[in-house]
């Protein structure tokens, strides 16, 4: 186990933007044993402020599932893989013709915009100050869009990447994340975690096979599939429990953490998870 790459929402950090005490030592011991640490998530770097605050991390983040490298440190962006433009418009009308009431947002390299009814209720505090327009008439060529975002509504998160996906995976690589919300994330063809991911190891001349990787959604397959142990957590999403090799014990129960502890007291591992939990 030389370096550690795990996802953040719903693998380290709840619904109440906490991240466990348990969990913050386990961090703080594998980084002192000499193990690189790197967060890999679908957030971008604004929302960050939990790693730095209760863990501590001053290092690199892998943010917007793969699109984008972020320093802590510095406050500044590495690399970014923008969407074409074009693309985003073509994305945009295939999937209004399968879903004319769906509403897009965009992430891009400056901040963020969004149409009228993308937000969900009682989430206008996000706007900050941003005024709500369709995509066509607020981006512009130069803006570096990192994700873009299509809400549905009254469908199946499952249902809506299952047809949404083929529509449009030429344009654009799609995924999900967040449990029982409608919501896709795009990136630029070809990107995503696990690709992000393999160059940094590869930077630090780290290979796959000492890369231990946490995650519990769908846009961490790619990343557990790649890395030499990859754990999907007991609480996750059911396609990333078929897809990872390891299983970790579930977020509520800090599995995380028990992982961690356990490879660095050299317990064995098997593909069903740690032999032995506490």
């Amino acid at each position: 186990m030389r370096l550690i790459a795990s996802d953040l929402d719903g693998t380290i950090i709840g619904r109440d933007g906490k991240i466990s005490l348990r969990t913050v030592r386990a961090f703080r011991g594998a980084a002192a044993a000499g193990v690189e640490i790197v967060f890999v998530t679908g957030r971008p770097p604004r929302w960050l402020t939990p790693l730095a605050e209760q863990i501590g991390h001053r290092g690199r983040v892998i943010c917007s599932n793969g699109a984008v490298v972020y320093d802590l440190e510095s406050g500044q962006v590495l690399s970014a893989q923008a969407l074409p433009y074009q693309n985003i418009l073509d994305v945009r009308r295939i999937i209004l013709r399968l879903h004319p009431s769906a509403t897009f947002a965009a992430e891009t390299t400056e901040g963020f915009q969004l149409e009228p009814g993308f937000l969900q209720p009682g989430t206008v505090e996000l706007l900050d100050g941003i005024v709500p327009k369709l995509l066509p008439e607020s981006l512009r060529r130069s803006d570096a869009v990192v994700k873009l975002l299509a809400r549905g509504t009254d469908l199946d998160p499952d249902d809506f990447l299952a047809e949404v996906g083929p529509a449009v995976g030429h344009l654009a690589a799609v995924t999900h994340s967040a449990p029982g919300n409608p919501l896709l994330e795009m990136a630029r063809p070809g990107v995503n975690k696990a690709v992000t991911l393999a160059e940094y190891a590869g930077s630090l001349g780290i290979d796959a096979l000492d890369v231990v990787a946490f995650g519990d959604m769908p846009n961490d397959i790619e990343m557990l599939q790649w890395a030499g142990a990859g754990y999907a957590m007991a609480s996750g999403h059911r396609r990333a429990l078929e897809a990872a090799p390891f299983r970790a014990p579930a977020f509520h129960d800090d599995g995380v953490a028990q992982v961690i502890e356990d490879r660095l007291a050299g317990r064995p591992q098997t593909p069903q998870g740690p032999v032995a939990t506490a």
